[in-house]
């Protein structure tokens, strides 16, 4: 009798744990993962994309939206193409952090252990993680006090429909203080580009870092 009841306990929760991880997809409008839940892929076209606060998702993406990670929250990979991603406090991403058109923002103790890139819009770290390098062609880029960035930096040179940028101002590129930076800091077009003097990073190519003192450059 016993072992009748568990086994009827496990057919119960089964279909439950699956529907779980389920993804979640929608066209024109927000979609929310709700704080603590679990699902697959969560996407919609014209529209935000929502994580709530100790939530999991096997991917966040949408097309014309911007996607945010509450506190916590943990997702495979990131992307979008004309909005902006913010992870929250202690947010994960285990894979990439993409977007086309739109600044990317990593809150306090925000842990990426692949890329983090870009085209247009600013990208910011706050005593955040990043493993595989940060990628940009027009954003400026703070890596914050207190953060590490692996895999180094890299501006591109603008190339094709996605890199126009009206502005024409170059990018500044700030590591703050106590910020390490390994890997290579590259630049193919002409950067602003200042480093904190309790700062580490790793060689440089193609501008000539300027120090500062205190929390943050002059203005």
């Amino acid at each position: 009798m016993r072992l009748h009841r568990l086994a009827l306990a496990l057919a119960l929760i089964a279909p439950l744990a699956a529907h779980a991880d389920d993804d979640i997809s929608k066209v024109n409008g927000t979609v929310h993962l709700d704080a603590g839940q679990h699902a697959g892929k969560v996407s919609t076209v014209n529209g935000a994309v929502r994580i709530g606060d100790n939530a999991v998702a096997e991917k966040a993406s949408t097309v014309n939206g911007s996607v945010e990670l509450g506190e916590h929250a943990q997702v495979g990979d990131v992307d979008t193409t004309n909005g902006s991603v913010t992870l929250g406090p202690n947010g994960r991403v285990s894979g990439d952090v993409d977007t086309t058109n739109g600044g990317i923002r990593l809150g306090k103790g925000a842990d990426v252990r692949g890329r983090v890139g870009n085209v247009n819009g600013s990208i910011s770290l706050d005593a955040a993680h990043v493993g595989g390098g940060l990628r940009t062609t027009n954003g400026d880029v703070t890596v914050g006090a207190n953060s590490r960035v692996e895999g180094g930096i890299l501006v591109d040179k603008p190339g094709g429909w996605f890199s126009w940028n009206s502005n024409h101002r170059p990018p500044h590129v700030v590591i703050g203080p106590h910020a390490v930076v390994q890997g290579t800091l590259e630049f193919r077009r002409e950067v602003v580009l200042e480093v904190s003097d309790t700062a580490q990073i790793g060689p440089v190519k193609g501008a000539t870092p300027v120090k500062f003192s205190g929390d943050a450059p002059a203005e």
